[in-house]
């Protein structure tokens, strides 16, 4: 067993290998700027070692650091007038804790919000008087509370159920509010509320009838303009996220009917006149412009790749975060050139992915393939499982799989059923035989990379983190003649536990997808988890958790280990101090090291 004790100092630049050097290299989020001070802009960024927020002053180029905590800080909202940035303030990384703000200048930390108790975040929209906010909150007490705050005055509690909710967006002026509720029971599709701050129902909107259908709805935001009541929502009223913009004044529902194949999802231009549309396909993703006045579509041009983010700024230009597989991610913008260069060294490249398609028991199942470049099989393969569920992996750089490549191995990563991207009824399709359903489509794609001559089956690895670390230990229970390793970063291992111990917004989510409580539906509880099946266990298990994990808490872990320990089973486990995962670089090259040695030690040396 390991335990976390701190960071041992990084090497020097030229001693160090490039797997290393994409976790050290200085990143950058995609700014976020002020409504009405579009010179004053919020990112994220990893230069000190530690992920924390920055301001940016774009007219003078001065930059700050905001935030300075042992464990990183990423949460972080800047006010519409650019006066105020606001920031989420937990304990090592618990994700329960207070807003606070900062001027923009520097200065203080206060607390943005008197009046109202430590909770996990439900939201947060702030309005443009600089006085008022709207705060969604999350406790197993109260369920969902949100909250009108304005300074000087008691918090007025907006709006309370005991099923997950959140914060949607304010509008321009302050009179309207949107609220994602599931009042019906499925946490996995949202109905939609507009309130007006005293607390009064403006205009709903239900695609679920009450939980009967399973089709969601998000918010986009409301339109920049003065006076607009326009909504700006995702529906999945055809088998895929798209746009439509909804006037809660008039109940003037807006079909844009984008001739798009995949999931679309937009947001406004800052004067109202259109939308930028982010379609995402098949691990892909692009820009477009869409015309309100002539009601068309027109690209944006960008690289093939992937898309993390984008925003239009004032002057019509759009900036975006993007990366592929081969390049590592930038904020670019269609003026040309990087928007925000982080000084010092820069991240190695690594190898393109490739798309191969299987067809699985739930229809074709979407696999991206890196490989060590010039290499032939069958290769020792690493199976790099997505977390979520419900998120997919893209053409995307990634420093993880990188590092694996590095060493010789090839990586699959499986979009199974309950990713997304795929349209809605594969997302859905993750229901009562959770987990299983996964393990199908993985079989699946690990059955082509032998048959195929690229996979090595003595030498095959399932690894991920958070619900792929949970499908890591369960592939290891359910299917162990498939597998020569795992390795389980953050995973759920015991899921009555886990349902116990975890925040109540994902206690809501297992009840959706499992159809009840572990006393409710306590065989299809059991069915589920990795511990029903872990004296079956034969591969050696690496396990890492965060002690203060509120989402894979570390009791149900500690569960796993012990029946692991009882039968003496190869086993190691790391524990650190964080909380779902760490935003300290030292310390996710000190996970991902522990973790290569591990497969070194049990494999030998594959090469890189």
């Amino acid at each position: 067993m390991t335990e976390s004790n701190g960071s041992t100092a990084p090497q020097r630049t030229e001693e160090m290998p490039d797997w290393e050097k994409r976790f050290r290299a200085p990143r950058v989020s995609l700014p976020d700027w002020a409504e009405d001070a579009p010179d004053r802009s919020l990112f994220v960024s990893n230069a000190t070692g530690t992920y924390e927020l920055y301001a940016w002053e774009r007219s003078t180029g001065e930059q700050r650091q905001v935030t300075n905590r042992a464990n990183g800080t990423t949460d972080g909202v800047l006010s519409p007038d650019g006066a105020w940035i606001w920031w989420f303030d937990d304990k090592d990384g618990d994700e329960f804790g207070v807003w606070r703000r900062q001027p923009f200048e520097g200065g203080e930390d206060e607390l943005a919000t008197p009046g109202l108790d430590p909770s996990y975040p439900a939201g947060l929209a702030l309005g443009r008087d600089g006085r008022t906010a709207v705060v969604g909150r999350s406790t197993d007490e109260d369920g969902t509370t949100i909250h009108v705050a304005r300074l000087g005055e008691p918090p007025f509690e907006l709006y309370r159920h005991r099923e997950s909710a959140g914060v949607g967006d304010l509008s321009h002026d302050g009179t309207l509010i949107a609220v994602e509720h599931t009042e019906h029971g499925d946490a996995m599709h949202s109905a939609l509320r507009v309130l007006r701050p005293d607390g009064t129902t403006v205009a709903e909107l239900d695609d679920t009838e009450g939980g009967t259908r399973e089709l969601g709805l998000e918010v986009l935001g409301f339109a920049p303009v003065a006076g607009d009541t326009r909504l700006l929502i995702g529906h999945q009223r055809r088998g895929r996220w798209e746009p439509l913009v909804w006037d809660v004044a008039t109940g003037t529902q807006t079909d844009l009917a984008l001739d798009l194949p995949g999931d679309v999802s937009a947001e406004w231009y800052p004067d109202g006149s259109g939308l930028l549309i982010v379609h995402g396909f098949e691990a892909r993703s692009e820009l477009f412009r869409y015309d309100f006045a002539g009601g068309g579509l027109e690209k944006v041009a960008t690289p093939a790749g992937t898309v993390s983010g984008a925003t239009a700024r004032p002057d019509g230009s759009v900036e975006y975060l993007w990366s592929s597989a081969a390049e590592p991610p930038s904020v670019r913008s269609t003026t040309g050139g990087p928007v925000l260069d982080p000084p010092g060294m820069k991240s190695p490249g690594s190898v393109p992915v490739q798309d191969v398609w299987v067809e699985g028991p739930g229809g074709r199942i979407h696999a991206l393939v890196q490989k060590p470049a010039g290499a032939t099989g069958p290769l020792p393969t690493v199976f790099d499982i997505h977390g979520g569920p419900t998120w997919h992996d893209s053409d995307a750089f990634a420093a993880g799989p990188a590092a694996w490549v590095d060493h010789g191995y090839a990586v699959i990563r499986v979009n199974y059923r309950g990713s997304t991207g795929y349209g809605r009824a594969w997302t859905d399709a993750l229901k009562v035989r959770v987990g299983l359903i996964e393990l199908e489509d993985i079989e699946a794609v690990r059955e082509w990379a032998v048959s195929s001559g690229l996979a090595d089956p003595a030498r095959l690895i399932l690894t991920g983190g958070s619900w792929g670390g949970y499908l890591t230990l369960l592939g290891l229970g359910v299917q162990p003649e498939a597998w020569t390793l795992g390795i389980a970063a953050v995973p759920v291992a015991d899921y009555v536990t886990a349902y116990h111990d975890e925040m109540e917004a994902l206690k809501a989510m297992d009840r959706t997808l499992l159809g009840g409580t572990p006393e409710e539906v306590p065989e299809r509880f059991d069915a589920s988890s990795p511990l029903t099946y872990v004296d079956a266990v034969t591969a050696p298990v690496y396990l890492s958790a965060g002690v203060n994990d509120p989402r894979c808490p570390i009791r149900q872990i500690d569960n796993y280990v012990k029946r692991l320990e009882m039968r003496g089973a190869d086993h190691e486990v790391y524990r650190y101090d964080a909380g779902h995962g760490s935003l300290v670089v030292d310390e996710r090259i000190k996970q991902v090291r522990l973790e290569l040695d591990f497969a070194e030690r049990h494999l030998g040396p594959q090469g890189g």
